[in-house]
């Protein structure tokens, strides 16, 4: 069984971002980088279903710099067997369909049985890239998956995918695409030993041009702006001042 792993490079999610003077994006100097940890979570399902399966391979690609080699190492650390790095200078110039373009390549290239990837990203929130890539290849697709069970024969999948309302369980033929929500499972810390195998594991790297995939994006950001700054809170004497307060300044009562 050979499952596909799509990871993102985003900035520590623990720093608060700065944004560049001139609002064309945040300032990226000094700042650490790591693995979506949406897409740590769908590298470790990829992992429990190889396991699971007895065999296979699972491959973790990203569309980056070369300085993404660093995420990439980090899903081959936690057992990965290889990766595939698409160059990219600048992350700016690319959206979610390029992004879904050139996974649709490198699905093409590999042909996995199972695509795995973060439901989104915390640097965009947008959650587009798994339905797009879903749709591009004409797969079915299960996003939001608390769990996945691969069949016997690996002909199909159960999904139990989180919903507004609670679970619901779809049943979908491989190939297929699959997004991971956050209580798919605990991921694994990479041992002192998966980092140094790591190290020796074959990373491809591809172009854009050389997987015939086409750049140019149809939605760019125009700019960036910081949310307006929360007014202090205020301590009330009683119950009839909070609710004055409410119906007569923050006119949230009728």
């Amino acid at each position: 069984m050979k499952i596909l792993v799509a990871v993102k490079r985003v900035p520590d999610t623990t720093v608060k971002l700065k944004l560049k003077p001139d609002g064309t994006g945040v300032v990226t100097d000094g700042v650490n980088f790591e693995v979506n940890p949406f897409d740590v979570i769908a590298v470790e399902e990829a992992l429990r279903l190889k396991e699971k399966a007895g065999g296979g391979e699972v491959i973790v690609a990203t569309i980056g710099s070369k300085d993404a080699t660093q995420q990439l190492r980090h899903g081959l650390a936690m057992g990965a067997d290889r990766g595939i790095l698409v160059v990219n200078d600048d992350d700016n110039a690319i959206d979610a369909d390029v992004v879904a373009r050139t996974l649709k390549a490198v699905v093409a290239k590999e042909q996995p049985t199972l695509v795995l990837v973060g439901k989104q990203s915390p640097d965009g929130e947008s959650n587009q890239v798994p339905q797009m890539l879903a749709e591009h290849l004409g797969w079915p697709q299960a996003t939001f998956a608390s769990k996945v069970v691969v069949a016997a024969d690996k002909a199909s999948a159960e999904v139990t995918r989180e919903a507004d309302g609670g679970l619901e369980t779809l049943s979908v033929r491989l190939p297929a695409v699959i997004s991971a929500d956050l209580r798919l499972n605990e991921p694994r810390y990479a041992s002192l030993p998966g980092i140094m195998k790591a190290k020796a594991k074959k990373i491809d790297e591809f172009t854009f041009e050389s997987l015939g995939v086409a750049k140019a994006p149809k939605v760019t950001a125009v700019g960036f702006f910081a949310p307006p700054e929360r007014k202090a809170g205020a301590v009330v004497a009683s119950v009839e001042e909070l609710v004055n307060k409410l119906k007569n300044e923050a006119k949230v009562l009728g």
